[in-house]
């Protein structure tokens, strides 16, 4: 196995087009035509992932956080990041990130979170708009069913819990033949009429280039004629945070001294008790200020994320409780997440969880 084949799974699961603009997910450090030997898993990349990556025999370290965030104009050792890929460089070490891409997937990041806190009936807090777009295109009727079946196991026409969704109607097209073409139907230099099926899927958005090439390979047409179409509506499986229920409504207070126990926090900021349990909870991992207003409006009875600022526990208003704890805290168990990803598809080398603890943060 080589690295890219690794990193082609990971994509398949969480796109690089899912990520934030301000993000720089993928394959940060080394050649992706390198073969594996072992897959270090962590939630950072920093010297000492590297140190632990070359005493474990791992020659890919998977974190969830990529360690160069912007360009690097010059790499002179002079800061823990140049270091770190300086080390990686000289040891044959890549450095593969899966960041804002693994949290705007519903079973990723904050699925894991979900899943720690026993929620149901989870959806995304915030979808995400413009990852979905349009093919329509022209089709023969005797070829309509071979084209629909290539652009559906191509990964067009999934809607929430449906698959093959598709509009189609007929009508009439028309071509004229230059004498350098080879028409399906009809004559050179001579004005053809076909009655055609007008065939229009939606798709996400990094589909397209298989897309499109599984249409031309399907259609009969010598020029296939298609248009593509990004459209604003959301996804119910792409966005920020998640948001469920509990099985039982819960006291507040127990409620956020078992999510100090669950997600292993030495402390927990949080806004004041309102005296009313908790059923409806609303989480993102990392620095999730963002999507206050959307549990809000979505009516959680609990915020859990991390980084709020002083300022904005005001925010919360009486609606609902803001839990913040902690940035690192909020994505630990991301590793456990990607170890059984990687662990369920390869098993021709060793995928290990790192045993360091990169939390910059400590507490006394």
């Amino acid at each position: 196995m080589k690295i890219k084949d690794v990193t082609n799974y990971l994509e398949s699961i969480a796109p690089l087009a899912y990520q934030e603009s301000y993000d720089n997910s993928g394959l940060i450090v080394g050649d992706k035509e390198t073969i594996v030997k072992g897959i270090l898993v962590s939630l950072d990349s920093t010297e000492d992932i590297i140190d632990e990556a070359i005493e474990k025999g791992c020659n890919l370290v998977v974190a969830h956080h990529p360690i160069v965030f912007g360009g690097l104009k010059k790499i002179t050792g002079k800061n823990y990041v140049e270091r770190t890929v300086i080390k990686a460089i000289k040891n044959d070490i890549a450095i593969y990130a899966i960041h804002t891409n693994l949290d705007n997937v519903i079973e990723g990041v904050n699925g894991k979170i979900g899943e720690k806190l026993g929620l149901i009936n989870t959806k995304v807090l915030a979808p995400k708009g413009g990852m979905l777009k349009k093919l329509i295109t022209y089709v023969p009727l005797e070829a309509k069913d071979q084209v629909m079946d290539a652009l559906f196991k191509a990964g067009a026409g999934n809607i929430g819990n449906y698959s093959e969704c598709s509009f189609s109607a007929t009508g009439t097209g028309s071509y004229l033949a230059n004498d350098k073409a080879k028409p399906y139907k009809g004559n050179v230099s001579k004005r053809h009429q076909e009655a055609e099926v007008r065939v229009e899927v939606v798709y996400p958005k990094n589909k397209e280039g298989g897309l499109i090439r599984s249409l031309e390979a399907a259609h009969p047409y010598e020029e296939v004629a298609y248009d593509l179409i990004t459209i604003s509506n959301t996804s119910a499986q792409i966005g920020a945070g998640i948001i469920g229920e509990l099985e039982e409504e819960v006291d507040a207070l127990s409620f956020l001294k078992g999510l100090k126990v669950t997600m292993k926090t030495e402390c927990i900021r949080h806004t004041k008790t309102l005296g009313k349990k908790i059923k409806t909870v609303a989480v993102c991992g990392g620095a999730g200020s963002f999507l206050l207003s959307s549990a809000i409006a979505q009516q959680a009875d609990i915020y859990i994320t991390g980084d709020f600022k002083y300022h904005e526990f005001f925010d919360a208003e009486n609606h609902l409780i803001i839990a913040d704890i902690g940035h690192f805290e909020s994505e630990q168990f991301t590793i456990e997440l990607l170890v059984s990803i990687l662990k369920e598809k390869f098993t021709t080398f060793a995928v290990r969880l790192t045993e360091k603890e990169t939390n910059p943060i400590q507490y006394l």
